[in-house]
């Protein structure tokens, strides 16, 4: 049975609200072989004590062999010079895809869409499993390295980021606090299910409000 993992950690502001994500987050993903650091720093641009101005960012980065896709170009491995990405010819229908969306209800015709719903299926399932391993995550000191570490020098390298920004720019010193760290979670793409995690599997869905259901099989 192939396996993938997920991992995810917070930083988080030393204040207590209403929220129930964290406004800075770094999930990692192995797909047995490219990796994904998703990473979010939603701190509003903002210019901390030292002068330095520390901007929001929400990135996904992919790391392959070859090298890395970021911010929709392509970094050759040892090389810091960006390369266009392949042109691929995909139908697009009309706005983004909030628009599209809308659009497409209205006219109720699914060629309007800009990707099948199972595209999208796929694509909010990585949003998902990020945000399971964090909700099943305990509380742990700020010194607590996380053993994704090993991984790829680049998790480091992002997590240095986050801990950087909340501490230039709102005064958060992780090293003396704590942040939420989630347990590496092992997922099978065929069965859609975590691999000997059942607590984990109880966070795919939720209990539906009559008579809005979703049947189990679609």
């Amino acid at each position: 049975m192939g396996g993938r993992w997920v991992n995810s950690t917070e930083g988080h502001p030393p204040y207590t609200d209403q929220a129930q994500t964290p406004n800075c987050q770094l999930t990692i993903m192995d797909f047995g072989g490219p990796l994904l650091v998703f990473e979010v720093i939603g701190l509003v641009d903002r210019v901390g004590q030292d002068g330095k101005k520390y901007p929001a960012n929400v990135g996904n980065e992919f790391y392959l062999e070859a090298g890395a896709i970021k911010g929709g170009k392509f970094y050759p491995k040892g090389s810091d010079k960006a390369e266009d990405l392949v042109a691929v010819d995909v139908a697009l229908g009309p706005g983004n895809h909030f628009e599209n969306f809308i659009h497409a209800m209205r006219t109720r015709k699914i060629e309007d869409l800009n990707a099948d719903i199972a595209v999208g299926h796929l694509s909010s399932t990585c949003c998902q499993l990020g945000n399971i391993s964090y909700r099943l995550g305990k509380q742990v000191i700020g010194s607590t390295k996380p053993d994704v570490f090993g991984r790829h020098e680049e998790i480091a390298k992002s997590w240095d980021k986050v801990t950087e920004t909340v501490k230039g720019a709102i005064g958060y010193d992780l090293a003396k606090s704590t942040y939420q760290l989630g347990p590496m979670l092992k997922f099978d793409p065929q069965t859609e299910r975590f691999v000997d995690n059942t607590q984990a599997d109880l966070l795919l869905t939720r209990p539906y409000r009559q008579p809005f259901l979703v049947p189990k099989s679609v």
